[in-house]
């Protein structure tokens, strides 16, 4: 089921370009291995919910998470990269921004050809948190498991 947010407006394209830099600099910590440092992009009490997983609530779980996730993909010599586009920006009431886009994440064993691994929809809450965007929440589709087709 799709989530119905309250849209007050299509943000500036200051706003716009900076969402689209914030995203940029979000997944190249990710792709790193930088699992702290990604987590630290989300505010404290954060919520992430993926498919087939419980929520992860709060940016320590989502941290621990993502070390564990990233110290696997290692250990079996592959590496993860998201590609995020298709980016729409919305404001919410209180200077929320409702962001929509499609998320691309493509697997490579070391020594191996690249493939597609997954094709997502991402739907995020960003707030600004010391004059930074952070996430305050996540809910991420599959489009293999998605009938919702959002």
């Amino acid at each position: 089921m799709t989530q119905q947010l309250a849209i007050t407006g299509v943000v500036s394209a200051d706003v716009y370009q900076e969402v689209v830099h914030f995203y940029a600099r979000h997944m190249h910590l990710l792709d790193a291995g930088a699992a702290a440092e990604w987590a630290a992009t989300f505010v404290d009490d954060c919520l992430m919910d993926l498919p087939n997983l419980e929520p992860v609530h709060g940016r320590t779980a989502l941290a621990e998470m993502m070390a564990k996730s990233i110290a696997q993909l290692r250990a079996g010599g592959e590496q993860r990269r998201h590609w995020h586009g298709m980016i729409t920006v919305d404001e919410m009431p209180g200077g929320e921004l409702a962001v929509r886009c499609y998320a691309l994440v493509f697997s490579t064993l070391f020594g191996g050809e690249p493939r597609l691994h997954r094709t997502c929809v991402c739907h995020d809450v960003l707030v600004r948190e010391g004059g930074t965007l952070k996430v305050r929440s996540r809910r991420v589709t599959r489009d293999d498991l998605n009938t919702d087709l959002s």
